[in-house]
């Protein structure tokens, strides 16, 4: 068709089912593993989740990695490709040095070097999301240090750590964590950056594991200043139900907590309750622009509630 690179996520689901067998890929990149996805109809343990992820590494030529992940030996064994490391360990082969953060209302980003035997790349990119992973392949493309620097500036994904700019006082942003793992990162890296409160707006999925609902509870009650807990999908279950168990997490910690069902209400109790030098997360829905309810999916864009409300 014409086309000279096609970028695509492969989940351990499509590895287990062979979806991409007979794909013999140029280059496999691994990023980061925790327990996730394992239940009923997915993996039966978490070593078979990492087993999965690995067999990646069992159809590709080079296999860019992440040497900071602790599982990266679980997750590569078994492979047959060649092995490139990238990370803040000083034996990777593509390292970020010199990190410094850079916080301002309604921009969060950071600074490093990329360094590697033959390489060296002063970088600032918004509030960092695999953008060393990104250098790290561009580099076996032959992508001048310019086009990545101006890729890196323009780079944005819809639903991930996507900055709203509605106030001057503090920063808003939407992002897709809907588990423990991606909830945990998400508010950890926040932290970093020292805000006044880390305010956390989520709710949990209905016809979905109840385990993740005390588990992002927990991570939130433990880590946000703040937890704002809404509706999120309910599906077929009442979103009062969903809620209550959240509750039971957070309430194994000491955070603070209110509870508002109605996510545009939610949201804009975030808002006008928004203080100087606060960061608010508006976690779970990301990209989606729906909410499900009984089998029906009723639009719902965030984007499109945040500028109702600041109008």
């Amino acid at each position: 068709e014409g086309c000279d690179v096609a970028v695509m996520e492969v989940s351990s689901q499509g590895l287990m089912l062979h979806r991409t067998s007979g794909i013999p890929f140029e280059i496999g990149i691994f990023t980061n593993i925790e327990p996730d996805h394992i239940g009923p109809a997915e993996h039966a343990s978490f070593e078979d989740y990492m087993h999965c992820k690995g067999l990646l590494f069992q159809q590709c030529k080079l296999g860019i990695v992440n040497m900071d992940d602790k599982h990266l030996e679980q997750v590569l064994k078994g492979h047959t490709c060649r092995i490139e490391t990238f990370g803040f360990s000083e034996k990777a082969d593509l390292r970020a040095e010199n990190t410094k953060l850079v916080s301002r209302p309604g921009y969060l980003g950071i600074d490093y070097t990329a360094e590697a035997k033959d390489f060296h790349l002063d970088v600032e990119i918004d509030i960092p999301g695999n953008s060393l992973t990104a250098i790290a392949v561009c580099r076996h493309f032959g992508v001048s240090k310019e086009d990545i620097l101006k890729a890196l500036a323009q780079a944005k994904v819809k639903g991930r750590i996507e900055m709203i700019k509605v106030s001057d006082d503090f920063t808003l942003m939407i992002d897709y964590a809907h588990n423990a793992m991606s909830l945990e990162s998400l508010l950890t890296t926040l932290k970093e950056y020292h805000p006044k409160r880390l305010v956390c707006l989520f709710g949990c999925g209905g016809n979905r594991a109840r385990s993740r609902r005390f588990e992002m509870g927990e991570v939130s009650g433990r880590l946000a200043d703040l937890t704002i807990i809404t509706s999120d999908n309910p599906r077929f279950e009442k979103p009062l139900d969903i809620i209550a168990d959240i509750r039971t997490g957070i309430e194994k910690t000491d955070g603070k907590y209110i509870e508002i069902p109605d996510r545009k209400e939610a949201i804009a109790w975030a808002i006008h309750h928004g203080q100087k030098g606060d960061v608010i997360v508006l976690a779970g829905k990301g990209h989606e622009d729906y909410q499900e309810i009984k089998g029906v999916k009723h639009p719902m864009d965030e984007r499109v509630l945040i500028e109702e409300i600041i109008n």
